[in-house]
């Protein structure tokens, strides 16, 4: 599909392409914020306000830090911390040194945190000491070399984080014992970086700025290197996608979106992060988006218009008793990416919200998003919408040529947002990218002829019962819509008649759900080779940190 005939779905005023030019390097574009909105708030946590003069001068401060290490430009610096303040800081001063930031999952194990240590060739970390003790385990194997100890109540001010402290230490215990001889708390190197001299390292569209570690679900996690000009264009890709929408913040007020995602996670970086510095916006930060009471309860707190989120948390908090103490009613935009959003789940955030979730799609190799739908729809597609501006899509078959409309294949994505490949990894960079320039995402989709693209699945989440193809998502969708089911997952597992048998796990939301229940409805809304052979309930299904549901896990068990 040559002609980009998805550009009739535009709603208007929203432009074909934008100019990923507009800034020589995301230092530029986040130091024109911090002047521009200097006097705004740019993060609210746990009720303390943090402005976009504060996140200024402490960046500025830890990047002087950082290069009276002795770290040379272009060096890697990672960050292992939950959504606290000091992570926009740490981000901020790590680009403004001339460095390249690695952002790690604080739930790691140590063997993860090690690979990716190594992998990336880290010389600093700035890390919170909840996970402190993971550190300590690994990091004599790595390059680590110096380490800023963050603690939870470090930019509460003196009362409250001491307080703040001592709940998360003592009564919560959520700080494992460790030693990090040599570590420097994070007010310390600020103090000591207010006294050092800082130099602007001059930077460029070509250089990285992320390395955005993959979950590793096809074997060893890779870093994609989202360069300045990749990040960049995102930023500006979604602030034209979302504007129909936020246009509608009455004047005065200042947009704000909620940071449930953690911010190691790229949709959280980009869109909440580096979306809301561009365009002067206050952020919520929640640390922790499983704990559904304590989000709900910041969230009754202040009015909000934007809110990313993955489907389990969307569906997680429309269930949740004290989804009424929150005024909706502000809400422009609910974003919906990282897994696909169930129609079910869609459908009961409309009723609860009166905002449609607006389902899009990317990756971390696209920094990350690629398509959505257009913010001014009034209901939910079922599809992961269109490019956006500056992007192109195709569909590919095996032999890497075009499917012709209609027709399943690997969804395939050009654009500047598009990584400039996997560090130190040619041979992986080469499997993904096409001799023209697009990106093989590994899922795989069907095109509409008006551009729409909806994922049937994974490449290798795909289920062959019986030389038939069963696209988990689809079983997943029609079983979540069952009265009494709370989430569902589909799997393949190993058949001696089919070669591939259908397993789901679910978890139930009316405790008198049975299996025979299950089998029924199946059977009424699936064809023959897509019903389950194995039916298991569990009280939960397993998830990584940003709610993404492990099949591999529910299939290796």
């Amino acid at each position: 599909m040559s002609e980009r005939v998805w550009l009739s779905s535009y709603p208007q005023g929203v432009p074909a392409d934008i100019d990923s030019s507009k800034y020589p390097s995301l230092v530029a574009l986040l130091e024109e914020s911090f002047k521009k909105f200097a006097d705004r708030t740019a993060y609210v946590f746990m009720g303390k306000e943090v402005s976009f003069a504060e996140i200024d001068t402490q960046s500025q401060a830890l990047a002087a830090y950082l290069q009276s290490l002795g770290l040379a430009r272009g060096d890697r610096v990672a960050i292992m911390m939950p959504n606290v303040p000091q992570y926009p800081v740490a981000v901020a001063a790590i680009l403004r040194a001339g460095y390249v930031v690695v952002n790690v999952n604080p739930l790691y194990t140590a063997r993860e945190l090690e690979h990716q240590l190594k992998d990336s060739g880290a010389k600093a970390i700035v890390i919170i000491e909840n996970f402190a003790a993971t550190l300590q385990k690994c990091i004599a194997a790595t390059p680590v070399k110096h380490v800023v100890l963050a603690t939870m109540g470090d930019r509460l001010g003196f009362l409250k984080g001491m307080l703040v402290n001592y709940v998360v230490r003592k009564v919560k215990k959520l700080v494992p014992e460790f030693s990090l001889p040599g570590a420097v708390r994070f007010n310390d190197a600020l103090a000591r970086g207010e006294r050092a001299n800082f130099s602007a390292p001059n930077l460029g569209p070509d250089d990285i700025a992320v390395l955005q570690y993959t979950g590793g679900t096809t074997g060893v996690s890779k870093g994609a290197m989202l360069l300045h000009s990749n990040l960049i264009a995102n930023v500006l890709q979604s602030e034209a996608w979302n504007a129909p929408a936020m246009q509608k913040i009455p004047a005065g007020e200042q947009s704000t979106s909620v940071c449930a995602l953690p911010l190691y996670h790229i949709f959280a970086f980009t869109v909440n992060m580096m979306l809301s510095a561009r365009t002067g916006g206050k952020v919520i930060l929640i640390p922790n988006p499983r704990d559904l009471p304590a989000v709900l309860k910041d969230l009754a707190k202040q009015p909000f218009h934007s809110f990313p989120a993955v489907n389990t948390l969307f569906n997680g908090l429309a269930n949740h008793p004290d989804f009424n103490s929150v005024d909706w009613s502000h809400l422009k935009v609910s974003l919906g990416g990282g897994m696909a959003v169930q129609g079910a789940v869609a459908k009961l955030w409309l009723e609860k919200t009166g905002c449609p979730v607006c389902e899009g799609y990317g990756l971390s190799e696209t920094s990350p998003s690629a398509t959505c739908n257009p913010v001014t729809s009034k209901e939910f597609t079922g599809t992961i919408g269109v490019p956006i501006p500056s992007t192109y899509i195709k569909i590919l078959d095996d032999n890497g040529a075009e499917v012709p409309v209609g027709q399943p294949g690997e969804i395939a994505l050009k654009g500047p947002q598009v990584m400039a490949g996997y560090w130190q990894r040619p041979d992986e960079t080469a499997k993904v990218m096409t001799a023209d320039g697009y990106f093989k995402t590994g899922d795989i989709g069907v095109m509409d002829e008006r551009g729409y693209t909806k994922i049937v699945d994974r490449k290798k989440d795909m289920i062959l019962v019986s030389g038939f193809n069963v696209y988990p998502n689809e079983i997943e969708d029609v079983i979540a819509s069952m009265p009494g089911v709370l989430e569902v997952a589909a799997v393949g597992v190993p058949d001696d008649k089919t070669g591939e048998a259908i397993k789901l796990v679910l978890v139930k939301k009316d405790p008198a759900l049975t299996e025979e229940a299950v089998r029924a409805y199946s059977r009424e809304n699936l064809t023959g080779y897509k019903q389950p052979r194995v039916i298991e309930f569990r009280t939960e299904l397993p998830k990584t940190p940003v709610g993404k549901v492990l099949r591999r896990e529910l299939r290796d068990k």
